[in-house]
């Protein structure tokens, strides 16, 4: 397997991006250093968001446990679900993360279940809690997407823009190449090379966009839950336009559309409309 990466319209050209970490005889895979990075990074953010709200951190600690555990379930059911046939003749490797197979909107949903959940048990305001961790969730995502960079995958169809990524052939699943691809193939000392969207880093660039406005607007929100819904609206509306360009969407049991464009143009709705119209109430109280 070759292990170059490259983007070569912006001169960047990285020979040997391995996959895994070896340390004592033990191979520990990027992908998993990175998701393990993207985590502590969430949840040292949301601590330092709750210390400055004065909230209780002891209370962050002890969500911060359960929400990583049930948000890497949800992300992982969600995956395994939507992507069924992999998996029917293979159970064994749905346990089996090292490759990849995590869905961010699937992690979503574990977290928030979580949330809402721990709130009720602890008589807090699961909508300041969602305020608060969102920013630790998005800055994971951001650096999360990373691990997609290692794994070569969750990449768009082929392209020839600024941002245009060279990958070799063998070091991608085949399922992902599209005829598109095959049309553009690049033989070079007969390696075969394909050039597509970075959609991971497209992701990647949006999400810090979103953290700040976030992070700009949280001061001045109106109502517990504000900052929450713009995460959602704003994520969704980056989502959806990236999850056109990729070639590996989980797609709705029979149909040809991705389950996660769909879901991200319902909430980016369902999140403008509950701000405009909470807004509005909050507005007409101040009155």
């Amino acid at each position: 397997m070759h292990m170059t990466i490259d983007f070569p319209n912006i001169g960047i050209h990285l020979q040997n991006v391995g996959k895994t970490l070896t340390i004592f005889h033990f191979d520990i895979a990027y992908y998993g250093i990175t998701i393990g990075l993207a985590i502590l990074t969430g949840i040292f953010i949301a601590l330092a968001e709750a210390k400055r709200t004065r909230q209780n951190t002891e209370d962050y600690m002890d969500l911060a446990i359960y929400a990583v555990i049930f948000a890497v379930v949800g992300a992982r059911l969600y995956y395994v679900v939507f992507s069924w046939d992999m998996y029917k003749n293979n159970l064994s490797d749905i346990f089996n993360i090292r490759e990849g197979g995590l869905a961010i909107y699937g992690g979503v949903i574990g977290a928030v279940i979580t949330v809402l959940i721990f709130a009720k048990v602890k008589r807090l305001s699961a909508p300041m809690i969602m305020d608060t961790a969102v920013l630790g969730l998005v800055a994971g995502q951001m650096i999360g997407r990373w691990g997609n960079f290692f794994n070569r995958e969750a990449f768009g169809e082929y392209t020839n823009s600024l941002l245009a990524m060279k990958l070799p052939v063998d070091a991608v699943r085949a399922a992902d190449v599209t005829d598109l691809m095959r049309e553009h193939i690049e033989m070079i000392d007969g390696t075969g090379y394909i050039q597509v969207h970075p959609t991971f880093l497209y992701e990647s660039l949006w999400c810090l966009m979103v953290l700040i406005v976030l992070l700009i607007y949280r001061k001045h929100k109106r109502f517990q839950g504000e900052v929450f819904l713009m995460y959602l609206a704003g994520y969704g509306i980056g989502r959806f336009w990236i999850e056109g360009l990729r070639t590996d969407q989980l797609l709705i049991p029979g149909t040809a559309w991705p389950v996660s464009r769909a879901l991200a143009g319902a909430l980016v709705i369902m999140s403008v409309l509950w701000i405009l119209i909470a807004g509005k109430r909050k507005g007409v109280r101040r009155q």
